[in-house]
Protein backbone atom coordinates (compact mmCIF):
# COMPACT_ATOMS: atom_id res chain seq x y z
CA UNK A 1 0.00 0.00 0.00
CA UNK A 2 2.90 2.43 0.61
CA UNK A 3 3.96 1.90 -2.79
CA UNK A 4 0.65 2.22 -4.09
CA UNK A 5 0.78 5.97 -1.69
CA UNK A 6 4.71 7.40 -3.20
CA UNK A 7 2.76 6.60 -6.99
CA UNK A 8 -0.15 8.88 -6.45
CA UNK A 9 1.99 11.20 -4.75
CA UNK A 10 4.61 11.28 -7.91
CA UNK A 11 1.68 11.69 -9.85
CA UNK A 12 -0.19 14.71 -8.79
CA UNK A 13 -3.18 13.23 -8.72
CA UNK A 14 -6.31 14.88 -7.37
CA UNK A 15 -7.80 14.16 -3.90
CA UNK A 16 -10.40 12.10 -5.13
CA UNK A 17 -8.59 9.91 -7.05
CA UNK A 18 -6.46 9.56 -4.60
CA UNK A 19 -8.99 8.31 -1.98
CA UNK A 20 -10.10 5.96 -4.87
CA UNK A 21 -6.37 4.13 -5.58
CA UNK A 22 -5.65 4.06 -1.99
CA UNK A 23 -9.06 2.68 -0.43
CA UNK A 24 -10.95 1.18 -3.26
CA UNK A 25 -12.89 3.38 -5.75
CA UNK A 26 -15.80 4.24 -2.74
CA UNK A 27 -16.21 7.48 -4.95
CA UNK A 28 -16.57 6.66 -8.17
CA UNK A 29 -19.76 7.83 -10.30
CA UNK A 30 -22.23 5.21 -10.05
CA UNK A 31 -23.53 6.24 -13.40
CA UNK A 32 -20.37 4.48 -14.93
CA UNK A 33 -21.16 0.64 -15.43
CA UNK A 34 -18.21 -1.93 -15.04
CA UNK A 35 -17.64 -4.66 -16.96
CA UNK A 36 -15.91 -6.84 -15.29
CA UNK A 37 -16.25 -9.89 -17.07
CA UNK A 38 -16.89 -11.03 -21.15
CA UNK A 39 -20.65 -11.91 -20.12
CA UNK A 40 -21.35 -8.35 -18.45
CA UNK A 41 -19.54 -6.96 -21.28
CA UNK A 42 -21.85 -8.58 -23.96
CA UNK A 43 -24.78 -7.98 -22.09
CA UNK A 44 -24.62 -4.03 -21.57
CA UNK A 45 -22.90 -3.29 -25.10
CA UNK A 46 -25.58 -5.78 -27.12
CA UNK A 47 -27.99 -2.92 -27.99
CA UNK A 48 -27.37 0.61 -27.99
CA UNK A 49 -24.54 3.21 -28.12
CA UNK A 50 -22.12 2.66 -24.81
CA UNK A 51 -18.74 4.63 -24.40
CA UNK A 52 -16.19 1.86 -22.85
CA UNK A 53 -13.05 3.15 -21.61
CA UNK A 54 -10.27 0.22 -21.13
CA UNK A 55 -8.38 1.43 -18.09
CA UNK A 56 -6.08 -0.07 -15.53
CA UNK A 57 -5.40 0.98 -11.83
CA UNK A 58 -2.08 1.53 -12.21
CA UNK A 59 -1.97 3.60 -15.62
CA UNK A 60 -1.66 7.33 -14.99
CA UNK A 61 -3.30 8.67 -18.42
CA UNK A 62 -5.90 6.32 -17.94
CA UNK A 63 -6.49 7.96 -13.82
CA UNK A 64 -6.07 11.25 -15.21
CA UNK A 65 -8.56 10.58 -17.89
CA UNK A 66 -11.17 9.29 -15.33
CA UNK A 67 -12.88 13.11 -14.01
CA UNK A 68 -13.66 13.08 -17.86
CA UNK A 69 -15.69 9.64 -17.61
CA UNK A 70 -17.42 10.10 -14.68
CA UNK A 71 -18.65 13.75 -16.45
CA UNK A 72 -19.68 12.18 -19.67
CA UNK A 73 -21.76 9.39 -17.72
CA UNK A 74 -23.45 12.59 -15.51
CA UNK A 75 -23.69 14.39 -18.82
CA UNK A 76 -25.62 12.08 -20.70
CA UNK A 77 -27.35 9.81 -18.57
CA UNK A 78 -29.94 7.75 -19.84
CA UNK A 79 -28.81 8.99 -23.47
CA UNK A 80 -25.87 6.96 -23.78
CA UNK A 81 -24.00 4.12 -21.64
CA UNK A 82 -20.79 4.85 -20.18
CA UNK A 83 -18.77 1.87 -19.19
CA UNK A 84 -15.09 1.04 -17.89
CA UNK A 85 -13.20 -2.27 -18.54
CA UNK A 86 -10.29 -2.65 -16.55
CA UNK A 87 -8.19 -4.61 -18.49
CA UNK A 88 -6.09 -6.28 -16.35
CA UNK A 89 -9.66 -8.37 -15.01
CA UNK A 90 -10.97 -8.48 -18.74
CA UNK A 91 -8.50 -9.30 -20.64
CA UNK A 92 -10.78 -11.25 -23.36
CA UNK A 93 -13.18 -8.03 -23.59
CA UNK A 94 -10.03 -5.89 -24.53
CA UNK A 95 -8.38 -8.71 -26.23
CA UNK A 96 -12.05 -8.78 -28.29
CA UNK A 97 -10.95 -5.17 -29.91
CA UNK A 98 -7.40 -4.95 -30.02
CA UNK A 99 -6.57 -2.83 -27.40
CA UNK A 100 -2.99 -2.45 -28.07
CA UNK A 101 -2.36 0.66 -25.50
CA UNK A 102 -4.78 2.06 -22.53
CA UNK A 103 -6.56 4.64 -21.90
CA UNK A 104 -8.48 3.17 -25.16
CA UNK A 105 -12.15 4.43 -25.13
CA UNK A 106 -14.31 2.68 -27.46
CA UNK A 107 -17.75 3.46 -29.12
CA UNK A 108 -19.94 0.98 -29.78
CA UNK A 109 -23.19 0.32 -31.92
CA UNK A 110 -24.95 -2.50 -30.94
CA UNK A 111 -21.64 -3.84 -29.90
CA UNK A 112 -19.82 -2.98 -32.68
CA UNK A 113 -16.65 -0.92 -33.26
CA UNK A 114 -17.71 2.61 -34.58
CA UNK A 115 -14.61 4.98 -33.38
CA UNK A 116 -11.88 4.50 -30.67
CA UNK A 117 -9.56 6.93 -29.20
CA UNK A 118 -6.38 6.14 -27.47
CA UNK A 119 -4.48 8.36 -24.81
CA UNK A 120 -5.56 10.98 -22.49
CA UNK A 121 -7.28 12.85 -24.80
CA UNK A 122 -10.84 14.41 -23.04
CA UNK A 123 -11.78 16.40 -26.08
CA UNK A 124 -11.67 13.45 -28.52
CA UNK A 125 -13.24 11.83 -26.31
CA UNK A 126 -16.50 14.24 -25.92
CA UNK A 127 -16.76 14.42 -29.63
CA UNK A 128 -16.90 10.12 -29.69
CA UNK A 129 -20.14 11.18 -27.15
CA UNK A 130 -21.67 13.36 -28.89
CA UNK A 131 -21.41 11.13 -32.18
CA UNK A 132 -23.43 8.73 -30.32
CA UNK A 133 -26.01 11.27 -29.13
CA UNK A 134 -26.65 14.05 -32.10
Amino acid sequence: EDGIRDLVRSRGLGDVYKRQIIIGDPMANEKVIHLNDPATFEEQTKEGYALVDFWAGWCGPCLALAPTIDSLADQYDGKLKVCKVDVDSNQDSAAKFGVRGIPFIALLKDGKLVDSVTGNDPTRVQALAEMAVS
